[in-house]
């Protein structure tokens, strides 16, 4: 991998001692990167990315450079994992559920069907160890990962017939995202199709699938999807919140002096709390488009909710016992939702989590680590 430097020499400095002129060059290093992400410019996820990057420019100075490239310009967005870990291209912004083939402790540390929201994921990162976990999972194959990124509930299933039950669902084809989301689907009598975010539009408009998901109310507008349905089943019960965040190859990464590395991380930090406001807006304003566009919404019921969330907990259990280390981001992500509960449940209505009394059995969770 090359790493490219540049030499900013700052101004001569003279001075004149016993008759002798003694001249100080002062040289800082400017360490270039080569960065690209899993999104095209056509969907609005790209401007998380694009926020960590100008946020990383503005308090790193001429400590790095960072050349931004949108997703599908150097490479196709799935070989953006092989290229940052082999040295490649030095970082990727990514959504960590695209990698769950590799290992499917990628999925729960990217979205949940039935438990986290934002506030969840963002207490969950920063002080309960979530943090720690994303770079040793990242870190077995050889990067550093710093999650920048969270959008809450996302928007639900959008096609050219209602979705009003889980009876709805028996049959039909719908892209969707994620590896235990796939599961739950075909448990409620429906099949998961694999697009990625650029295929779906077509996909829609050509009635190759019955239905889709994406992304946010605000991201799925922009990207048309008024165009080719009218009709939004709703909540985003498959994925009640997404983290997002950047690849950074291990070698370009210890390559960068410790003040350098701090501020990405606090590039990172900046970027996640303003993605959960920005992505809020942006959902508030798509929604509205959607319903001025006559996109017509239906929502289930409440009994429904509670028969997917037992499905659920069944998948992740299942799903954690398959493997050692998807076991200990659920035992994790659980153990933080039962201890969070404490202070969450006595603070009602002005509490931030959600309240969930059927949680997946941390006991049979343990059983399997």
């Amino acid at each position: 991998m090359k790493h490219l430097t540049r030499i900013a020499t700052g101004g001569l400095t003279a001075a004149l001692a016993l008759g002798t002129l003694g001249t100080t060059v002062h040289a800082q290093e400017t360490t270039e990167w080569t960065m690209t992400t899993t999104w095209p410019d056509s969907l609005e996820l790209i401007e998380i990315d694009r926020r960590w990057v100008d946020t990383v420019h503005r308090i790193a100075g001429d400590s790095i450079e960072i050349d931004f490239r949108a997703g599908g310009t150097l490479m196709p967005g799935p070989e953006v994992f092989d290229a940052t870990q082999s040295g490649s291209i030095d970082a990727a912004g990514d959504w960590p559920g695209y990698w769950a083939g590799r290992s499917p402790a990628f999925s729960p540390l990217a979205t949940h069907t039935m438990l986290f929201n934002a506030t969840d994921y963002l207490n969950w990162i920063f002080e309960w160890g979530g943090f720690e976990l994303y770079q040793e999972i990242y870190g077995d194959y050889g990067m550093v990962y710093l999650p920048y990124g969270i959008t809450n509930n996302e928007s639900g299933f959008r096609g050219s017939e209602p979705i009003d039950s889980i009876a709805d669902l028996e049959g039909l084809r719908l892209r969707l995202s994620g590896r235990d989301q796939g599961r739950v689907l075909e448990r409620l009598g429906g099949s998961q199709v694999t697009l990625s975010g650029g295929e779906i539009y077509q996909a829609l408009e050509r009635g190759v699938v019955d239905g889709a998901e994406f992304s946010t109310p605000g991201v799925d507008y922009k990207a048309g999807f008024h165009e080719v349905t009218n009709h939004w089943a709703v909540p985003g019960w498959h994925q009640s919140a997404s983290v997002f965040g950047v690849m950074i190859n291990k070698e370009a990464w210890d390559a960068l002096d410790e003040q350098t590395q701090e501020q990405l991380k606090v590039a990172a930090e900046s970027t996640m709390a303003w993605s959960i406001a920005w992505s809020e807006r942006r959902s508030t304003e798509g929604t509205q488009a959607f319903k001025d566009a006559g996109v017509e919404i239906s929502q289930m019921s409440e009994e429904d909710l509670k028969e997917i969330q037992q499905v659920a907990n069944e998948v992740i259990v299942e799903g954690a016992c398959e493997n050692e280390q998807h076991a200990r981001v659920y035992h994790s992500q659980i153990s933080y939702l039962k201890e969070y509960a404490a202070w969450r449940d006595i603070s009602v209505p002005f509490n931030l989590s959600r309240t969930i009394e059927d949680l997946p059995s941390l006991e049979r969770i343990e059983e399997c680590m």
